[in-house]
C-alpha cells in the first residue's frame, strides 16, 4: 500500500473517526464485551452511515464470532471488528482501462453531488499518468454544468466538447468519441445528466448516452462511475440504486469524505449493492483523489 495514500485516505476520514470510531474504540476497550455494549455499538455504526441492514448484519456476524471463539475480552474484540469491517470490502479488479486504442468512461450522479469536480480530478489524475484525455459536456439540460465543466477542464488543462444547450446529450458523446480520434486522443470521459435520479426521462437519456458509446468504441463503456456525496449519508445508497437500475454501473466515486462523519456508508455501497468503490474524494484540489485502498480505509477509521 503507498504511504501516500494511506495517509490521504486516514487523514479524510477524521471527521468519521473522530465522531464515531474513536467511541467504538472506547467502548470495546473498556471492559467485557456485554447486551450493552452490542445496542450502543449497533446505534454507533447507524450513526456513521453504515445503514441499518449492513449493521444488523455486521452486528450479528460479530455476536456469532464471540460465541463461537469464546472471546471475551474487549481488547481482542477490536481485532476482530477490524477484520469483519475489512471482510465487507472486497477487493475489486482491477479498472478496465487501457491496452486499447480508445477507453470511454462515463460519469453518473446527481446535481450537487461533487460530480463535476470528480470528473476534472480524474481527468488530470490520467493526464498526469500520460494520457490523452479528452472531455465531453453531455449533461446538456443545465447551462451550468456545461460551464462548470469547461472551467474544470481548462484548469486540468485537457479539452471539451460541447454541445447546444437542451441538446442531445447522444450527439454530444458520439461527437467526442469522433474527435478523440481526430485528436488522438485515447481517453473519453463524459458527464451525463444530473437532475434527480427519479426523473424517468433523465434516466432514458442515460441509457442512451450508454448505447452511444457502445455503439461506437467497440467494449465501450469501459468504465460506468456513480459519484456519490459522502455527506448525504444512506440518501447516496438510494442514488445507487436507481442508477444500477439504469445502467450497468461498475463502481463507485465517493465525493467529499474529507467533509463529512459518515464515511460509514463505504460498507453499505460494498454489501447492498455489490459495487466496489475506485476513488475517494479526499479535499477541494484538483489533486484530491486517491484511489480507494480498503486497507487504509478500515485503518483510518479505527486508528
Amino acid at each position: 500500500m503507498a504511504t501516500g495514500i494511506a495517509r490521504s485516505i486516514r487523514d479524510s476520514l477524521t471527521r468519521t473517526r473522530n465522531a464515531v470510531f474513536s467511541h467504538i474504540a472506547e467502548l470495546l476497550g473498556a471492559s467485557q464485551v456485554t447486551a450493552a455494549t452490542w445496542d450502543e455499538l449497533e446505534e454507533l455504526l447507524i450513526q456513521a452511515d453504515v445503514g441499518v441492514e449492513t449493521t444488523l448484519y455486521l452486528v450479528e456476524r460479530l455476536r456469532k464470532r464471540t460465541r463461537d471463539e469464546a472471546i471475551l475480552q474487549a481488547g481482542t474484540f477490536q481485532t476482530v471488528l477490524r477484520e469483519d469491517l475489512r471482510a465487507l470490502l472486497p477487493d475489486s479488479p482491477p479498472l478496465n482501462l487501457g491496452g486499447r486504442s480508445l477507453d470511454v468512461v462515463l460519469i453518473a450522479g446527481v446535481n450537487g453531488s461533487g460530480k463535476t469536480t470528480s470528473i476534472a480530478k480524474l481527468a488530470h489524475r490520467y493526464q498526469r499518468q500520460g494520457r490523452r484525455v479528452l472531455l465531453a459536456a453531455a449533461d446538456t439540460f443545465r447551462a451550468a454544468a456545461m460551464d462548470q465543466l469547461g472551467i474544470w477542464a481548462e484548469r486540468a488543462g485537457v479539452d471539451i466538447v460541447t454541445g447546444p444547450e437542451g441538446g442531445d446529450p447522444g450527439a454530444v458523446v458520439f461527437d467526442a468519441l469522433q474527435a478523440a480520434r481526430a485528436r488522438g486522443m485515447d481517453m473519453v470521459i463524459a458527464d451525463t445528466a444530473g437532475r434527480l435520479h427519479t426523473q424517468y426521462n433523465l434516466m432514458a437519456e442515460l441509457r442512451k448516452v450508454w448505447r452511444v458509446a457502445a455503439k461506437n468504441a467497440e467494449g465501450a463503456p469501459h468504465e460506468t462511475l456513480l459519484v456519490v456525496d459522502a455527506t448525504t449519508g444512506q440518501n447516496a445508497l438510494s442514488q445507487a440504486r436507481h442508477f444500477q437500475e439504469a445502467v450497468e454501473v461498475t463502481g463507485v466515486v465517493l465525493a467529499k469524505l474529507d467533509s463529512t462523519a459518515r464515511g460509514g456508508m463505504v460498507f453499505a455501497i460494498a454489501r447492498e449493492l455489490g459495487l466496489p468503490v475506485r476513488f475517494v474524494g479526499t479535499g477541494e484540489k484538483i489533486e484530491d483523489l486517491t484511489p480507494f485502498d480498503a486497507d487504509a480505509f478500515v485503518e483510518g477509521l479505527l486508528g
